[in-house]
């Protein structure tokens, strides 16, 4: 898959020879796809937000000689985030065990300014709900789910962005999914939790 003309792919070219403007300039104008990324994995409130964005701009910096314009360069660096989020909510995982289901922080990710405490509550315990499970999902498949689930990638991007055939992406999607059912249906818990109120 050969993207249309990428606007940054100039920019990302000057930065990789060394031009210190252009370094800057890019990593500014992709700083909100990187902290949207960031929030989508961990949650906006999530104490380590900006620990973990810094890393993602650093590595995607590093990453910048590796990319030979497969796919959009704000894909390639959304995707960079997300595995790094993707690695930091594992190497944290231990620390998630002992915390409560509802954290009172989340709860600044209101749903709407129309939601009662209650509905604020329980969208935060969804949203946190439906974090953990990424954890239960292989790499590949956790990323291609936040790629075209929280950040709103079609599965032509979520293929360009991971670097893989259509189908791939197709699978990785469908697998992913499927587990979620699994894991959701298996737990009484979670099925209370996520399953639509009539």
């Amino acid at each position: 898959m050969t993207p249309a003309v990428d606007p940054l792919g100039a920019l990302a070219r000057l930065a990789v020879e060394g031009d210190r403007e252009a370094q800057r300039t890019l990593l500014v104008t992709l700083g909100p796809s990187l902290l949207r990324a960031v929030r989508g994995v961990l949650g906006a409130a999530h104490p380590d937000v900006d620990d973990v964005l810094q890393e993602a701009m650093t590595a995607v910096y590093s990453a910048l000689p590796s990319f030979r314009g497969e796919c959009r360069l704000l894909h390639f660096a959304s995707r960079v985030a997300v595995q790094t989020a993707l690695a930091a909510r594992r190497r944290a995982g231990y620390r998630r065990r002992y915390t409560p289901l509802a954290a009172p922080d989340e709860l600044v990710e209101l749903p709407s300014r129309d939601a009662s405490p209650s509905e604020a509550h329980v969208a935060a315990q969804r949203r946190r709900a439906l974090r953990e499970l990424l954890d239960r999902l292989p790499e590949a498949q956790a990323e291609a789910l936040v790629l075209h689930t929280l950040l709103g990638y079609s599965v032509d991007e979520t293929a360009e962005a991971q670097r893989v055939p259509l189908n791939t992406a197709r699978s990785r999607l469908r697998t992913a999914l499927a587990s979620l059912r699994e894991s959701v249906s298996a737990d009484p818990r979670l099925l209370a939790l996520l399953e639509p109120k009539p």
